[in-house]
């Protein structure tokens, strides 16, 4: 299937997708950075998966699907000769352990169902063994056991377990696939209706809290959005996941895969932005006790992204044994990216602190004293080069956004100590601010096409300098921050997306073969650079634009690849859902008004 085919659904903890076949291609377990028990959207069916749907041809069924409103209660409909039957997937809250629930419902006539569950541990390596015990399946390898709950008998074969079921109207049939460690007692069964009703409350009350106000254009695209953060929400530590996936490929076919179930810094602060414009300071709160553990310790060990829990080693190796998602290989998990030098780094997590502060966020002692240490690193190293926002794999350059962040840390230090009474080198910083700025304007700076570049001393572009007047490095109509508008408009969207520097240049910046789509972060910071140089008319007809790219339940991968019209990338992308949700509060205010960052950087 597409990568638009599947839906996720999550108890904040892991996340599975589901495709629109009716089939759990991927999750991991206990966590989102576990190994998987079914693999299979990165390989084949003997990988691991689990499908339930009407029995026979699968082409000729007339299919349709939705969330619950406001949940992540995943809902799929066919329409079959006989009648119609549904099946409800969510993963309820978590309790002593991981539950996947599949409810399926006959709504009108008869129909004959069918499901088949292959287990595979270890990414699709580990084929367990599984028995029977009191009509349950137990399957056991290694560390890992699962143990499948269904209401109608299961005949094993190939190394899997096949049933074949009629259902009349109003017949309602729970399975429940349960994980624990192996070596753990037999879990609690739980009451897959009840939960059921608890899953829906929890989530309906939690979309509540966000309060669009006298303005709910885009409403749906906001919410579903909102979901899908708190869905890659690591729950125990507050920290955010970058996707749930690894290795859905940026070029399909091509080797630009890799493993996202981290929290990488930079998406997390804007996404911690993201949540206390819509309202959800607690969910902010607990990130930012995430952040403050997890860069703890000295300034220069700062890393660009840990694990859920604050862990800083993620080896990056290749899984043989897996195809890839359309023949993209190789599958990688873990992230060698984790060991580079990415200087915006430090501006994100400085700005984020700050931002915080000024939303409202109680004041912590430990902040400052890291903020400090952080600027103390920063003065003596803002000037090297580095890998950049884009995590290139080739030779470091001088990035300009790399610099302009260094300038925005300095400048958030300086607000902190006049804004909130903190001690620190003020006069120093506003010199070094001053030094910053300077050198940006003389070595970033292209007079002769009145745009700002990728790097000192080069001509080419990068989408990532629409950022600078939501950083306040310059005001937004400053005729070069126009000028570095239009010029990306013109160099960067040959398809009427943004891509994140130019396709001719990609293999020599990055180290890496192979083409990819349009990044669709860069193409929200576009329409959100639109409205606040007061082209609003554009800025909503690309908004909508990339509305239309989300699949038939609102999810956005990474990119969008206009060769194909499909997206690519891993999937659902918070880097994707964030910046909607920046774009849509700012094309929401009326004409004229104060930026969503006039209340950070004014």
């Amino acid at each position: 299937m597409r990568i638009e085919d599947y839906a996720i659904i999550g108890d904040m903890q892991s996340a599975a997708l589901v495709g629109r076949d009716g089939s759990v291609d991927w999750l991991c377990l206990p966590r989102f950075d576990s190994p998987a028990c079914f693999s299979s959207l990165l390989g084949e069916e003997r990988n691991g998966h689990w499908w339930i749907g009407p029995a026979g041809p699968r082409r000729r069924l007339s299919t349709r699907r939705r969330y619950r409103h406001n949940t992540l209660i995943l809902e799929t409909e066919w329409d079959t000769e006989g009648g119609t039957v549904r099946v409800t997937d969510f993963m309820p809250p978590r309790q002593a352990n991981p539950d996947l629930v599949r409810i399926v419902e006959c709504l009108s006539g008869s129909v004959e169902m069918a499901t088949q569950i292959r287990i595979r541990f270890d990414y699709g390596r580990i084929v367990p063994w599984v028995r029977r015990t009191d009509g349950v399946l137990q399957a056991i390898g290694g560390p890992d056991s699962a143990w499948l709950h269904s209401p109608v008998p299961l005949q094993g074969g190939d190394y899997a377990h096949r049933a074949t079921f009629r259902m009349s109207a109003g017949d309602r049939l729970p399975f429940v696939f349960t994980w624990h460690p192996s070596h753990s007692p037999k879990p609690h069964d739980i009451d897959p209706i009840a939960e059921l009703a608890e899953t829906e409350a929890m989530w309906t009350e939690w979309a509540s809290r966000w309060d669009p106000g006298a303005e709910p254009r885009w409403y749906d695209a906001v919410t579903r959005s909102l979901i899908t953060l708190k869905a890659l929400t690591y729950a125990p530590t507050g920290g955010i996941v970058a996707a749930p996936t690894t290795s859905l490929p940026e070029d399909l076919g091509g080797v630009r895969n890799w493993d996202y179930r981290y929290c990488w810094l930079r998406d997390a602060t804007m996404t911690l932005d993201a949540l206390i414009y819509a309202g959800y300071v607690e969910e902010a709160r607990d990130w930012r006790e995430w952040l403050l553990r997890a860069i703890a310790g000295r300034p220069q060990d700062l890393q660009i992204m840990y694990g859920v829990a604050g862990e800083r080693r993620l080896p990056e190796m290749e899984l043989p044994w897996l195809d890839g998602y359309e023949d993209s290989r190789p599958v990688r998990i873990g992230n060698a990216a984790v060991d580079q030098l990415q200087l915006d780094v430090y501006g994100e997590v400085i700005n984020c602190l700050y931002v915080s502060r000024a939303s409202g966020l109680p004041a912590l002692s430990r902040t400052w004293a890291i903020q400090r240490s952080l600027m103390d690193f920063l003065e003596s190293h803002w000037d090297e080069p580095d890998e950049g926002l884009w995590e290139v794999r080739g030779p470091r350059r001088h990035f300009v956004h790399s610099k302009v962040m260094a300038w925005v840390a300095a400048d958030r230090s300086i607000r902190q100590i006049e804004r909130f009474g903190q001690t620190g080198p003020a006069d120093r910083w506003r010199a070094l601010r001053e030094r910053i700025h300077s050198e940006v304007m003389e070595k970033g700076f292209d007079s002769d096409r009145n745009t700002f570049t990728q790097s000192y001393g080069s001509r080419e572009l990068d989408a990532s300098l629409l950022l600078i007047p939501q950083t306040g490095f310059l005001p937004a109509r400053d005729p070069r921050v126009v000028g570095t508008i239009e010029a990306v408009e013109r160099e960067l969207m040959p398809e009427g997306f943004v891509l994140r520097y130019p396709l001719a240049q990609r293999n020599s910046v990055d180290g890496i073969t192979g083409g990819e789509g349009a990044f669709l972060a860069c193409s929200f910071w576009l329409a959100e650079a639109r409205a606040m140089i007061g082209r609003r008319r554009e800025a909503v007809e690309l908004f909508e634009r990339l509305l239309s790219l989300r699949n038939d339940v609102g999810l956005l991968a990474e990119e969008y690849d206009p060769r194909y019209g499909r997206l690519v990338g891993n999937f659902p992308q918070a880097f994707s859902h964030v910046p909607l949700i920046h774009a849509a509060h700012t094309l929401s205010q009326p004409e004229g008004a104060p930026s969503r960052h006039s209340a950070y950087i004014g």
